[in-house]
């Protein structure tokens, strides 16, 4: 498969999820990343009992290569200049003016390369009064009244992944590939900046602007009760999920599949208005019917009657799905250390061809040799295995 970023050459030189997530993002779509990590411990998302390479860390560090430069000792410096000056990509996720403490800030790299594109990620921005604050998944979350959205006031706890982290990073990505459409033009990089206040924040544009049309503040339910979506038990322990919305087409049909033709007769539930004022007594309703017969039965009579439904899998289950098997959603590649490593493919093709090739992610300075090496020979050092 062609990768339509071939030749882009990234250099990440980031931690836990919001860098090297942006990195992943590129790296899928055929960008050479290289991963530079500090020696001895590399990423901390590596560290896993005792080992370096933990199910957090190769969530999103596949398709790339990793060197071990420690930018405080001058030879390391000089490495580190000259892969900038061949690089494209440059991004980082330290704290505001870590990076210059580190020799890396945008100002000195890019006077190095103007070509290239530097990518900064902040918890909250590089200016302003929060700036200088950690920020992690759930404080993004929290700050951008997304979190909000999510917790059930009758059992509040943080629940779900980590979306803020992922989604910081997915944001990075978007930014550098309209920096790299620009540079074809101009010539010139960009320095991109994205925070994880202001992305969560623009993810969760339409609550905002509910707020700033309506004068609306959206709650956890708000968003379920006006699609008319549904969790529900069935007889077998499982669940299924139902995602109504507005036709009547799919009201009609699950009457259908429920055996209650006159289901539109009741007051409560004969139009979508009221539908949503009396969600409550529909979901007793439903709950109690949903529980008569398995998940396959309901999924059976749901698909017959086109009723917007899919059985709330959990992850052992959804890759057996046959869609997804039909799909090739699950790929695979050599471990490093042996046998097979498994992931999930990128969800774009081009030209009907899917992302089927994928590399594992790298041991901790598994590179250094085809990277680094060949540089500090050029520069006078010595090898990294040697020093």
């Amino acid at each position: 498969m062609q990768k339509v970023l071939s030749g882009i050459k990234v250099l990440e030189q980031g931690t836990f999820i919001t860098g090297p997530a942006a990195g992943m993002f590129l790296a899928d779509l055929g960008a050479e990343v290289v991963k530079i990590e500090q020696p001895g411990a590399g990423d901390p998302f590596r560290a896993f009992r005792g080992g370096l390479y933990s199910p957090h860390f190769q969530t999103y560090n596949r398709n790339k290569r990793s060197v071990t430069l420690n930018p405080k000792l001058p030879e390391d410096a000089a490495v580190f200049d000259e892969l900038v000056k061949d690089a494209d990509v440059y991004i980082q996720n330290f704290r505001p003016g870590a990076a210059e403490r580190l020799g890396a800030g945008e100002s000195r790299l890019r006077a190095l390369n103007p070509r290239l594109v530097y990518c900064a990620i902040s918890g909250f921005g590089q200016t302003g009064p929060a700036a200088g604050r950690p920020a992690y998944d759930t404080v993004a979350q929290a700050a951008s009244a997304f979190l909000k959205l999510l917790v059930n006031p009758a059992n509040p706890r943080v629940v779900g992944p980590a979306l803020a982290d992922a989604m910081t990073g997915f944001y990075a990505a978007y930014g550098v590939l309209g920096a790299l459409v620009e540079r074809g033009r101009t010539g010139r990089g960009r320095a991109v900046e994205v925070s994880m206040l202001e992305a969560m924040c623009h993810f969760n544009l339409d609550a905002f602007t509910h707020f700033f049309s309506e004068s609306e503040v959206m709650g956890p339910f708000s968003r379920p009760s006006v699609s008319q979506s549904y969790v529900l038990e069935c007889a077998d322990g499982l669940w299924i999920a139902l995602h109504m919305s507005s036709p009547e087409k799919f009201w009609q049909g699950l009457a259908n599949a429920i055996e209650r033709p006159r289901l539109f007769a009741d007051p409560r539930f004969a139009s979508r208005e009221a539908r949503i004022a009396h969600q409550e007594d529909l979901i007793a309703l439903l709950g109690g019917l949903f529980r008569q017969q398995t998940r396959a039965a309901w999924c059976a009579r749901l698909e017959a009657e086109d009723v917007p439904h899919a059985p709330m899998y959990d992850t052992r289950e959804a890759m057996e799905d046959p869609q997804a098997r039909h799909l090739q959603l699950q790929v695979s590649a050599p471990h490093p250390e042996g046998g097979e490593w498994h992931t999930i493919r990128s969800p774009v093709s081009f030209d009907g061809e899917r992302a089927l090739e994928v590399t594992a992610p790298p041991m901790l300075g598994a590179d250094n040799a085809a990277i680094v090496d060949p540089i500090r020979q050029r520069l006078g050092q010595p090898p990294t295995v040697a020093r």
